[in-house]
């Protein structure tokens, strides 16, 4: 064989290789997107809504999340970490009667807290650590961004409004989702607390849609 034939097959060759490589890339594209809309839920829509329905540059700022914060593990709670935040969340919802805008504003410095304490960056970095949260629980996320919202809001002088209360009801309601998810094990805490953590999982649906409709709510006198 000439020495010619045999260059000849070698830029074949290359170029088979090299048409092969960017089909190989054009075909992973679209599952790379599928991956992180399936991945992101919500919070691919929103990306894509800010980024004025640019997807490939919504892809790549939610590429970019998945880079820095995905291989975040979370820190395990202990017992008394875990009492004190419950008994907070609990006395927060149960101030939301009289004074609406304050539990609000206790439920957005808890999550803050509670997100710290589990390894994510810390509430004084808002921004970071929401963008950390969308990684990992990007289906509840949005129950902090509207707490946050609402606290960092212009307060006017007069009351609240029955719309604005039931506004703040529904973040509420909204951020404890995100609340549920931070308290329960990960899977790499394993053992009883991961054992405790399906049980949490399993009855916490239910838990949810009965505080759901009475939460907020003021209870009739007893007579």
């Amino acid at each position: 064989m000439s020495t010619g034939v045999i260059i000849a097959l070698i830029v074949i060759v290359a170029v088979v290789l090299v048409v092969a490589a960017v089909l190989a890339l054009r075909a992973r594209g679209p599952q790379h997107g599928g991956s992180l809309k399936r991945r992101f839920g919500p919070e691919y829509d929103l990306a894509v809504a800010r980024h004025d329905g640019d997807t490939k540059a919504a892809e790549r700022e939610l590429a970019e999340r998945v880079r820095r914060h995905g291989s975040l593990h979370t820190r395990p709670l202990e017992p008394a970490e875990r009492e004190r935040f419950e008994a907070r969340w609990t006395a927060a919802q149960e101030r939301f009667v009289d004074s609406p805008r304050e539990a609000v504003g206790e439920a957005d410095r808890l999550i803050a807290e509670l997100a710290g304490a589990r390894g994510f960056p810390g509430g004084e970095q808002y921004e970071e650590q929401l963008t950390a949260l969308s990684v990992h629980h990007a289906h509840h996320v949005e129950g902090y961004r509207r707490v946050h919202r609402v606290t960092h809001s212009r307060v006017d002088d007069a009351r609240d409004g029955g719309a604005d209360t039931e506004h703040m009801r529904e973040s509420m309601v909204e951020a404890r989702a995100l609340f549920e998810a931070l308290m329960r094990p990960s899977r790499h805490e394993g053992g009883d607390r991961q054992r405790a953590g399906t049980e949490a999982d399993r009855s916490a649906p239910a838990a949810r849609e009965s505080h759901t409709l009475s939460f907020g709510k003021r209870r009739p006198k007893e007579s």
